[in-house]
C-alpha cells in the first residue's frame, strides 16, 4: 500500500489515496501508520475520497484512531497532494470535511507545485453547546476554570473542531503537556478539547504551543491557530491579519467580514514509500 508523508508547520500527516485503495478500518490504519517507532510516524492520516457534494473529500483520523472534523493544517497538506497528484486540475476547488466544506486557492511555482494553500475556514461557533462545553454560559469568553488549584483564564469556540484558547504573559514558563493533557480531558467538555497557549508579541503576531485532542503535543494546529486569533481579535489583543508562529514554522490567518476565517500557508512533501506490513 502506498503512501505520502507530508507536513505543514511541523504538524505531519500519511496521506492515502483512497480512489486506488479500499480502506475498510481507518481507525485501525491510523494507529499503524501514526507509531513513531514500528512505523512511518504522524499525528494523523489524510485519506481522499469522491464526494457527491464538492469537489473530493478529506478523511482525517488523529494517531489514536479516532476521527477528526477537520485538520487546518491537514487540509493544507491534502490539498497540495491531491493538486500534484493530478487528482484535482484546477486551483481553486473544494473540500467535503465533517466541519463542512471547504474552499481552497492554491499558489503554484514555475514547476506547476505548490507553494501556498489558503483555505475559507468558515466561521466559528461560540455558543457553549455548540462547542461543546458543560457550563451554565451562552458564551464562553474569558472564563475561569480550575486545574489543580490553579486558575486559569480560558474562552472555548468551534473552528470544525473545539478549541480552547488561553493568552499566557510567557509561553516558555508554562507546562504545555501537563496543563494541555488535564484540559483537554476535563469534565466540562464532554467531546474533549484542543487546548492552545498563545503569547502575543505583537497586534500582528502571536507564538502559539498545541496540544492537540487525540493527538497529544504537536508542532503546529491550523484550526488553533484560527481559533487563537479570533479569540485574540474579538479581546481586542490582536488585528484582522497575523502572523502566528508555531512550534514547527508559521502561517498567516485573517479574520474577514462577520468572523469569516481565512488561513493560509505552506506544506510539504516528505517522502513516498509503501508499506510492507500493515498488521
Amino acid at each position: 500500500m502506498e503512501f505520502t508523508k507530508m507536513e505543514a508547520a511541523g504538524n505531519d500527516f500519511v496521506v492515502f489515496n483512497g480512489f486506488k485503495y479500499e480502506i475498510k478500518d481507518y481507525e485501525k490504519l491510523a494507529l499503524k501508520a501514526c507509531d513513531r517507532h514500528f512505523s512511518v510516524g504522524a499525528d494523523g492520516i489524510l485519506v481522499c475520497e469522491g464526494s457527491d457534494i464538492a469537489d473530493i473529500k478529506m478523511i482525517y483520523y488523529n494517531s489514536d484512531g479516532s476521527r477528526g472534523e477537520m485538520c487546518g493544517n491537514g487540509i493544507r497538506c491534502f490539498s497540495k497532494y491531491v493538486y500534484e497528484e493530478g487528482l484535482i486540475d484546477k486551483k481553486i476547488f473544494t473540500v467535503d470535511t465533517l466541519a463542512g466544506i471547504k474552499t481552497i486557492w492554491i499558489e503554484t511555482d514555475n514547476e506547476n507545485k505548490v507553494k501556498t494553500v489558503k483555505v475559507n475556514m468558515g466561521k466559528p461557533l461560540f455558543r457553549a453547546k455548540d462547542v461543546p462545553v458543560d457550563l451554565n454560559k451562552e458564551k464562553i469568553i474569558e472564563e475561569t476554570i480550575d486545574i489543580c488549584g490553579e486558575k486559569i483564564v480560558f474562552s472555548s469556540l468551534l473552528v470544525g473542531v473545539p478549541h480552547t484558547v488561553i493568552f499566557v504573559d510567557d509561553i516558555r514558563n508554562i507546562d504545555i503537556n501537563e496543563l494541555g493533557k488535564k484540559i483537554e480531558t476535563h469534565c466540562i467538555f464532554p467531546r474533549k478539547t484542543n487546548v492552545n497557549f498563545v503569547e502575543v508579541v505583537d497586534r500582528d503576531k502571536i507564538n502559539i504551543y498545541t496540544w492537540e485532542r487525540g493527538a497529544g503535543r504537536t508542532l503546529g494546529c491550523g484550526t488553533g491557530s484560527c481559533a487563537s486569533v479570533v479569540i485574540g481579535n474579538i479581546i481586542g489583543k490582536l488585528n484582522n491579519v497575523v502572523n502566528v508562529k508555531t512550534e514547527g514554522g508559521e502561517l498567516e490567518v485573517q479574520i474577514g467580514e462577520d468572523l469569516e476565517i481565512y488561513m493560509k500557508g505552506g506544506a510539504n512533501r516528505i517522502c513516498d514509500g509503501v508499506f510492507l506490513k500493515l498488521t
